[in-house]
């Protein structure tokens, strides 16, 4: 037991020195790296047509009989070789069988990932035609209005382009998420996915009762009149919160301004109330154009056109790739440690 003891000290000791020096590796390269900054990340690409085919290929092989595999593998050689000579005429045309691009967008109620969405778009702006079009996935419950402006502007580049956009919702596009979908030219979701919430929200906690009570005086001195409206610990007033609710007002005008230009067909004053409805309801709103999931709309495109998913990468940094070194280091020792202990059998 004494050997466990101190075997299991030693196990500590080692992780400790390990981490430590991976730290210091890491800080000392992180400072000399300060000064020579390369790309932030690097775009991947996925051809969505070969994926499925791998996939249907795994299953056909083992469900079908084996003669009927065999002349399916024919016909499929045959109308492969025949999609090539057409293929091989259109180009010599100047034109091009058309290309679908797949971009994903997972929002957070600061909209993180519009950064990721810009290098994706401006990748795919780079190459697209106008016989070509953009598949967006989104889903986002909406957050910061300035936030979730960006990333409509962004998606709104795809349009200026006259580049096809459809934007698919299978679980939520809500407040800003909706402002993003509400762009595209066509808009498809989920039966169940939920969509609108076309208003604008604001809350906060006043701590200044509390702060009286403690004789704790909180002073907020500003110049301008409206610099500050509403405060978390000073006295608010009639006049500020009628400024503050003046300033939501006018921002709410301003998103169902927005949305009414991007989708005349839809009653902007009978749905831009706040609340949110499921897919099916949402089109007899006219909120979205079709019922549908992601998943059918892809495997449909694929029938017709390369469709290609674009992901932007983003690069981590040698403090991360470190971090994760020495996570997994750690986790190995341990394992090891508890591998041996296994291995010992105790007698009374």
């Amino acid at each position: 037991m004494e050997f466990l003891t101190e075997y299991g000290v030693f196990l500590a000791k080692v992780i400790t020195v390990v981490v430590a020096i991976l730290i210091i590796i890491g800080s000392i390269v992180s400072a000399g790296m300060r000064t020579r900054k390369g790309p932030a990340g690097h775009i991947e690409v996925t051809h969505l047509n070969q994926e499925i085919e791998e996939m249907t290929g795994a299953i056909r092989n083992i469900a079908l009989d084996k003669d009927v595999l065999k002349q399916e593998v024919k016909n499929e050689k045959k109308q492969a070789k025949h999609d090539k000579k057409e293929r091989i005429k259109i180009e010599k045309e100047g034109g091009h069988k058309k290309r679908v691009y797949v971009i994903e967008f997972e929002g957070d109620i600061k909209a993180s990932a519009v950064e990721s969405l810009r290098e994706e778009i401006t990748s795919i702006l780079s190459i697209a035609k106008k016989e070509d079009e953009v598949v967006l996935k989104l889903s986002s419950s909406g957050g910061m209005v300035h936030t979730y402006g960006l990333a409509s502007s962004q998606v709104q580049r795809i349009c200026d382009r006259q580049i096809p956009l459809t934007i698919c919702v299978d679980k939520v596009a809500a407040s800003g998420g909706y402002m993003m979908a509400c762009v595209a030219n066509k808009i498809i979701a989920a039966p169940f996915a939920i969509l609108g919430s076309i208003g604008v929200v604001a809350q906060l906690p006043n701590f200044n009762r509390l702060l009286k009570k403690h004789d704790v005086d909180y002073e907020l001195m500003t110049a301008g009149e409206y610099k500050r409206t509403l405060t978390l610990f000073g006295e608010n007033t009639d006049k500020g919160r009628e400024k503050f609710m003046e300033e939501l007002e006018d921002t709410h005008q301003l998103f169902k301004s927005f949305v009414a230009e991007c989708r005349p067909q839809l009653n902007v004053d009978e749905v831009a109330t706040g609340e949110v409805w499921f897919g099916r309801r949402a089109l007899d709103k006219k909120l979205i154009d079709e019922l549908g999931t992601s998943d059918d709309y892809l495997m449909s495109a694929c029938r017709q056109a390369n469709v290609y998913k674009v992901t932007y990468v983003h690069k981590k940094s040698l403090q991360d790739r470190l971090s994760l070194a020495a996570s997994a280091a750690g986790d190995r020792l341990i394992l090891t440690w508890f591998e041996r202990l296994s291995n010992f059998k105790f007698y009374s």
